[in-house]
């Protein structure tokens, strides 16, 4: 059997969850996911896991926060004066929302208050401050 190693690209299945069970994404009833490891594609914690791994073999495996998608931190919750927001925008708590930012990036964001004078913003990723759990099925080197 050829174990999973750095720069081999692999197939997996993967089930994540957060830490009260409940099921984030999964490859199961779809197309596995193929990765190169050690291309920074994946997570690295998940990358290192699947390292050794042989065919047809499974693991679960944990990634605090901090190797996953960092602590949700305060300074990227944001209150925008509506002044200086275009008229016609009328965000709804719970809607993400891009915008352009100075460099010309494209940012992704979630809405999470709203009033008449103000609109509250959070920026960081959807995942930050969450502790994931991995069911992973190593499928093969491709």
């Amino acid at each position: 059997m050829v174990q999973a190693k750095e720069g081999d690209t692999v197939k997996v299945h993967y089930t994540v969850k957060l830490g009260d069970g409940t099921i984030i994404g999964s490859t199961i009833d779809q197309e596995p996911l193929q990765f190169t490891i050690g291309d920074g594609q994946i997570l690295p914690s998940f990358e290192q896991a699947i390292i050794g791994m042989n065919p047809g073999e499974s693991k679960t495996i944990d990634i605090p926060a901090e190797q996953a998608f960092g602590p949700h931190l305060e300074e990227m919750v944001i209150v925008i004066d509506r002044a200086k927001l275009p008229p016609d925008f009328n965000p709804r708590v719970g809607e993400r929302v891009q915008f352009r930012q100075w460099d010309g990036q494209i940012a992704s964001v979630l809405v999470t208050e709203v009033s008449d004078l103000s609109i509250t913003i959070d920026a960081n990723h959807p995942l930050a401050g969450k502790d994931l759990i991995f069911d992973i099925q190593f499928l093969g080197v491709v």
